[in-house]
């Protein structure tokens, strides 16, 4: 009766919830809805419009950076899926190897260093060496920031898997490299892709690193964003995010079905 009673939702339970997820997405609801206003003044509601939209979509400068974006974000995000898995298979399985904790201390070191010291350190170092600063400086510093993200991931599903897989396929004449491509990659691919998209949405969303390492000409989207608000929220700002929203979202759910695929895949071949 006691774990049974336990085990409900209180009252207080409810409302604690409701307030939590009130607070944390209310506001963006809020933003989805006026990027429908017909009003030019954000907070006066003038009736439902698509307008906004197609002002977004007729400027010139706001594409452009849209573009320069998505450009950044997934150079940067292929670039630090390929090294981040690097990482993750010789933490994995090279777990003796002289200087694992200095590299692996190294490796996840952005995931706790705050990004203006990030950002500041990869500004000095851009300049330090006469580099110019525009597209590769700034999808550099992504690869540095999003590439321990991507090696949590797949290292994550390394961990998950039955090292008898491996071993079963040497025994039957593969060497090391052939029992990774052809037994181990497949089942941590979804894992792999998983990574990738979240060091998109890493990068897409990033604005301290890009502020710092960024050049004229070469302003990602959410640098755009955030000249255009110091001056007043326009509309069009709100039919942008929500349009950021949704693409996010996409990649979230993309992400959770990649990852559910990965442990199907890992728990079907786990009686082999």
């Amino acid at each position: 009766m006691m774990a049974r009673a336990s085990n409900q939702l209180s009252r207080f339970n409810v409302t604690s919830l409701a307030l939590g997820l009130a607070f944390l997405y209310l506001p963006i609801v809020i933003l989805v809805i006026y990027s429908f206003n017909a009003s030019r003044l954000v907070t006066v509601w003038g009736g439902w419009s698509l307008r906004w939209y197609g002002e977004f979509f007729g400027d010139g400068a706001m594409l452009d950076a849209a573009w320069m974006s998505f450009r950044v974000g997934a150079t940067s995000a292929t670039l630090a899926t390929l090294l981040g898995t690097l990482a993750a298979v010789a933490l994995s399985r090279g777990e003796r190897f002289r200087g694992r904790t200095l590299f692996s201390g190294m490796l996840y070191a952005p995931l706790v260093m705050p990004e203006v010291i990030t950002g500041l350190s990869l500004l000095l170092l851009f300049v330090a060496i006469n580099a110019e600063r525009g597209f590769w400086t700034v999808t550099i510093a992504h690869t540095t920031l999003t590439m321990c993200f991507v090696a949590v991931v797949v290292q994550a599903r390394l961990g998950a898997l039955d090292r008898s897989l491996e071993e079963a396929a040497m025994d039957l004449g593969c060497d090391p490299a052939q029992a990774f491509l052809r037994v181990t990659l497949p089942l941590i691919l979804p894992s792999i892709a998983a990574g990738w998209m979240l060091a998109f949405t890493l990068s897409l969303d990033d604005l301290v690193i890009a502020s710092f390492t960024t050049g004229p000409g070469s302003a990602t989207l959410p640098i755009r964003i955030y000249s255009e608000v110091r001056l007043g929220v326009k509309p069009e700002i709100n039919a942008i995010c929500t349009l950021i929203i949704g693409l996010i979202a996409v990649v979230i759910v993309v992400a959770s079905f990649a990852s559910k695929l990965s442990n199907a895949r890992g728990e079907s071949a786990a009686p082999l």
